[in-house]
């Protein structure tokens, strides 16, 4: 029979497998830091399970590369972290944070099993995936065990099936609005909830990070995520459905430098690339036009947000390059 797994890896593969590699070294580093700082049993049992999941991962990972001769990507190290630093964040924003961390794996895993072709790349991701939903599981019970889990607004069942008749479903700049679907409910809620753990990320990070640059970087980011959170709970409010509510006091008043800089601008890059997604996906699930237009003038901004993120992670030299396609121009040059 045929060995499968001698076919080449494609650029998809290549991109999911070295993609999760960065963030499963991501996620040890502050995961060990969290393990190291924890008080309550349970949630400390949690973190075990993620940090577990995530050193599997990097096993599991480097046995494919080494069978495609695939460099290692640098990532991140037990130099990017002190784990014996002061406690940063308290143990009820671990649970959140892990809880959010879970659900962007477990869609990057979905994409990358539709993506996937090799056997053996599809049961690692699958594996992955396996993990996230273990670790979502886990986080969901105890939280709500606690009391600490936000559910999303509850609204009144249907009393029939019905079809839209009129333009007015779709309208939303002039006149009176309708009420908010269920599905555009969701992704309010979601935004909201995500821009919130975002800020209380970045106001941790502000407070260990020691660049001035990086720091000013963050400052700014602490304003767009709050500005954002106004705006989607402004509009819930506004048609009578609750905005989740969230803590900023999970954040210690600690200054020791727990984090590299390094880490800091990558973990927040990847955050706002996650963002970017979530606002696209909401303003393509959003009929009514107010909405997709207040998305759809929100990315820009958070684009540009990102793109200056890039460039201090570039002049630092902090940013690692993902595989690349040849450049045919350039090697025709060399002959």
């Amino acid at each position: 029979m045929e060995d499968k797994t001698k076919i080449r890896l494609t650029a998809a593969e290549m991109s999911s497998l070295w993609s999760q590699y960065i963030n499963d070294t991501v996620s040890i580093c502050v995961l060990e830091y969290f393990l190291n700082n924890t008080v309550d049993e349970s949630v400390m049992e949690v973190i075990e399970f993620g940090l577990k999941a995530s050193k599997n991962n990097i096993t599991m990972l480097k046995e494919i590369f080494e069978h495609d001769h695939f460099p290692y990507p640098v990532g991140f190290t037990e130099n990017d972290v002190n784990i014996h630093a002061p406690r940063l964040f308290s143990d009820t924003f671990k649970m959140m944070y892990l809880r959010h961390m879970s659900i962007l794996g477990m869609a990057a895993n979905c994409a990358a099993i539709g993506l996937g072709t090799r056997p053996d790349v599809i049961v690692f991701h699958k594996r992955v995936l396996k993990s996230g939903i273990g670790l979502q599981d886990l986080t969901r019970e105890l939280m709500l065990k606690q009391g600490t889990y936000i559910r999303p607004p509850f609204i009144s069942v249907p009393d029939k099936v019905d079809f839209v008749e009129k333009q007015r479903f779709l309208s939303g700049i002039k006149g009176r609005k309708r009420s908010l679907s269920s599905i555009e409910i969701t992704h309010l809620f979601m935004n909201v909830q995500t821009n919130q753990i975002g800020k209380a990320l970045i106001m941790g990070f502000l407070q260990v990070a020691q660049d001035k640059e990086v720091k000013s970087f963050l400052q700014r980011g602490k304003k767009i995520a709050q500005k954002h959170v106004d705006l989607f709970s402004d509009i819930l409010k506004t048609n009578d459905i609750p905005a989740p509510m969230f803590w900023d006091s999970a954040i210690t008043d600690t200054t020791t430098q727990i984090f590299s800089d390094k880490l800091i601008m990558f973990h927040v890059s990847a955050m706002i690339a996650a963002g970017i997604g979530n606002y696209g996906a909401a303003m393509s699930a959003s009929p009514r036009k107010d909405i997709g237009i207040q998305y759809a003038s929100l990315i820009p901004e958070i684009a540009l947000y990102a793109e200056d993120g890039a460039n201090i992670m570039i002049k630092n030299a902090w940013l690692e390059e993902p595989p690349m396609a040849d450049d045919r121009d350039q090697l025709a040059g060399q002959k």
